[in-house]
């Protein structure tokens, strides 16, 4: 059953998606080789079954060039109004350097170009040092671009804190902030959603089901060696899991979820994914897609097939009791790709 309307969510400014954004970090390479045909084709697919949301950047591979030739083929089918109902949410992940406005303007051009469109529906901005100032002075450029319409809302991808703070008191109105978090990874509710809630902005969260991790194929299963792990999302997120509390009390954490799956004839997935989706500020789960080679549509729209209460949440916390403090080990959202 196609994911209804009716469960669209404002990610800010009078801007809604689909809660469960189409995730094309899978085609930037080591999750099995993608078809660049098949994968534009299976976009059709997904936006009939109300998967009306993609999240991608300039630098997950051909992304942004498979999405600018499914707006193509779309106008071509079916029109100019069908290009209206998707939305398409990028990043920009530059190196530290000089942020003046030609280097941010030929950036954002690029993206343009690829996406064939004119202005970008949400630009999510990524950036590596903080103790090189200068993603202020990339940020007030793209509020000019955004003032000249070329990006229609600004928003920020693995900012900590501290820092999102920073440039929302600057004056910078970013929509969102999307950040790593999980049942196993739960640091944005540490710190970072207070100042979600003070500035009111929203989340997009990824890694919500550990790369597939979280899945049934997993339970009482002997621990994974590398080599057992077919996908660089799963490498990713076995090492999360480690730094978490291990493999031992994550299958604790699994067989705690696939009793309150089948309690309510869902996915363990399922569970995984509403847990998240329910909480304060989440306007999305993105979901991984390897566009061409697996879906998992009809399954995943489940999770708006119930809702978790109370005994469920129960059950949770218990099974992830004794877990290790990822805010100490690893530091607040995004420092670990800042180590």
């Amino acid at each position: 059953m196609p994911i209804s309307p009716n469960n669209r969510r404002e990610l800010g400014d009078g801007f809604s998606i689909c809660p469960l954004p189409v995730g094309l970090w899978q085609l930037s390479g080591g999750h099995g080789v993608i078809d660049n045909e098949a994968a534009t084709e299976s976009l059709f697919d997904y936006l009939d079954d109300g998967y009306t949301t993609l999240d991608m950047a300039d630098h997950y591979g051909p992304a942004e060039d498979i999405y600018g030739e499914f707006r193509r083929r779309l106008r071509e089918r079916r029109g100019d109004h069908p290009t209206h109902a998707v939305q398409a949410m990028t990043k920009w992940c530059p190196s530290p350097g000089p942020m003046d406005r030609e280097v941010v303007e030929q950036a954002i051009g690029v993206s343009l170009k690829r996406m064939d469109v004119d202005c970008l529906d949400v630009l999510q901005f990524h950036w590596w040092d903080y103790d090189d100032t200068r993603y202020l002075d990339a940020l007030g450029h793209m509020a000019d671009l955004q003032a000249e319409g070329r990006i229609g809302h600004l928003a920020l991808t693995n900012f900590d804190s501290i820092h999102l703070a920073r440039i929302a008191e600057s004056g910078i109105r970013v929509i969102s902030n999307q950040v790593q978090y999980s049942l196993v990874d739960r640091r944005p509710e540490r710190e970072q959603l207070a100042v979600c809630q003070e500035h009111d902005i929203r989340l997009l969260t990824y890694g919500t089901l550990c790369g597939g991790l979280i899945s049934e194929r997993y339970i009482d299963s002997d621990e994974p060696r590398p080599s057992d792990l077919e996908t660089n999302s799963k490498k990713k997120y076995k090492r999360m899991v480690d730094a978490w509390g291990g493999w031992d009390l994550f299958q604790r954490l699994l067989t705690g979820l696939a009793t309150i799956a089948q309690r309510h004839e869902v996915g363990l997935a399922n569970v995984a994914t509403r847990a998240i989706l329910d909480q304060d500020r989440v306007a999305g789960v993105i979901v991984g897609c390897r566009l061409g080679l697996t879906e998992h549509r009809a399954e995943n729209a489940r999770v708006f097939d119930f809702t978790l209460d109370e005994q469920d949440w129960a059950v949770i916390d218990e099974t992830t009791e004794g877990h290790r403090d990822l805010l100490d080990s690893i530091g607040d959202c995004g420092d670990e790709y800042r180590e």
